[in-house]
């Protein structure tokens, strides 16, 4: 009888531990899975061939890394700076997002939210001047991919028609202004409901009259600041460009990203648009056979000014970074520098039109050529004031910039209230 009981009490513990030898065989095999199986977010605004140039470095990313996906999510361009602040607030943020370097970027890196990319992106592979706006502390926290210029696109058929030649001054680019308008075509089509559109005008005819180092002087606090005359003149002639019907009606409360400014160019119901060098991408996915009318000149000098029509408006973007709060930190660095790789820049050049951050790629359209050689031969290059400047700043100098364009405030207004915010945010 005892030894009956004690053959069950063995069969017992053997069944026992054989179960829980295959449990854990099987919770070994499941972790073993779910560790080869990773998923990396990545946040970008890019649309058309370019997102298609992201998409095709993400595949050759995944063909590369077994078991990784990657989850690219579009955001709209407006509202992308508002919901990664959010993100990364809540501690949530993509494992790898877009910025343009620079104040808002630095934001994020002065709060522990980015990873330090210093030795982990070979920084030789990149041209200095695009690595600068990611740049912190001689520490880097971003990869560039692309840079931009800001000309001013035009009509080359309407200009043709009407007998008009590329502006050099100020005084000829008004004279088209009062032709086109003679010939009910709108001078300039600005689609200026999120600010940053507007914000051109602005600044080119500030470094126009003032010269390469006023923005440099106010911004370092080392001259010149944001209320200087310069900037007072700015805000003149833009609302003298107003005065004289140089924009749609309600031009204010249009919206860029669903492309109201580019349309009245397709529709040829106006000559111009200040944008950047992405507009020749856009208009290739939009309308290709529009291409052939599309040519661009610099924004032109102002008589006594002093700066040069060799001087231009542009910045880096994208820019890729690494939350730090990611937990795939090592996958999403290497990612960022497929995303940035040669290859990438390659294509990106090729299909949209993109100036290359990336050193030794070879264009083979000729349009994005010119667009090369008019940022190697500029004298001088202005990066944008909202990604600069630290973004409650930033805020201030959209926000006075529409009301310039709105006609609700005066220049010496809106100069005063930039450099008084100015004096809390920089010194």
């Amino acid at each position: 009888m005892i030894k009956h009981k004690m053959w069950i009490i063995a069969i017992v513990i053997l069944l026992f531990v054989v179960g829980c030898q295959d449990s854990e065989s099987s919770s070994s095999g499941d972790s073993g899975e779910s560790g080869d199986s990773e998923t990396i977010t990545l946040w970008h605004i890019e649309t058309g061939e370019s997102e298609k140039a992201l998409q095709d470095s993400v595949e050759r990313f995944e063909n590369s890394h077994d078991g990784v996906t990657v989850e690219m999510v579009r955001q709209e361009n407006d509202p992308y700076k508002t919901k990664l602040t959010v993100a990364m607030g809540g501690g949530t943020p993509p494992d790898v997002f877009h910025s343009w370097g620079g104040g808002w970027l630095e934001k994020f890196v002065d709060a522990g939210q980015v990873k330090d990319l210093t030795e982990d992106i070979d920084t030789s592979n990149y041209l200095p001047a695009a690595l600068t706006p990611a740049t912190f502390d001689d520490k880097n926290y971003g990869a560039p991919l692309a840079m931009d210029i800001v000309p001013v696109w035009y009509n080359k058929e309407m200009f043709e028609n009407f007998g008009l030649e590329e502006p050099e001054t100020y005084e000829e680019l008004k004279d088209i202004i009062e032709t086109l308008k003679s010939n009910d075509i709108l001078p300039f089509s600005l689609a200026n409901q999120s600010k940053w559109p507007g914000s051109f005008y602005y600044m080119y005819l500030a470094e126009r009259i003032g010269g390469p180092e006023l923005f440099n002087e106010a911004y370092n606090r080392d001259g010149r600041g944001f209320d200087d005359e310069a900037y007072v003149k700015a805000g003149e002639h833009l609302q003298e460009l107003v005065e004289m019907g140089a924009f749609p009606d309600g031009f204010n409360g249009m919206n860029f990203d669903t492309g109201q400014s580019r349309q009245l160019i397709y529709a040829e119901q106006a000559g111009m648009i200040v944008q950047g060098n992405w507009m020749l991408g856009t208009t290739r996915d939009d309308m290709p056979e529009f291409e052939e009318k599309l040519g661009f000149f610099l924004f032109p000098s102002i008589e006594g000014g002093e700066g040069s029509n060799k001087d231009i408006v542009g910045g880096v973007s994208p820019v890729f970074s690494v939350s730090e709060k990611s937990e795939n930190k090592d996958l999403a660095t290497e990612l960022v520098n497929e995303l940035t790789s040669k290859e990438t820049a390659q294509q990106l050049a090729n299909s949209d039109g993109a100036i290359s951050a990336v050193k030794d790629v070879e264009y083979d359209d000729e349009y994005v050529q010119e667009i090369s050689e008019v940022l190697e031969e500029a004298e001088y290059m202005q990066t944008f004031y909202d990604q600069t400047l630290p973004p409650e700043l930033a805020e201030v100098h959209l926000d006075t910039t529409q009301s310039l364009f709105g006609l609700s405030t005066t220049p010496e207004e809106a100069a005063k209230e930039v450099e008084e915010k100015a004096k809390e945010t920089l010194e």
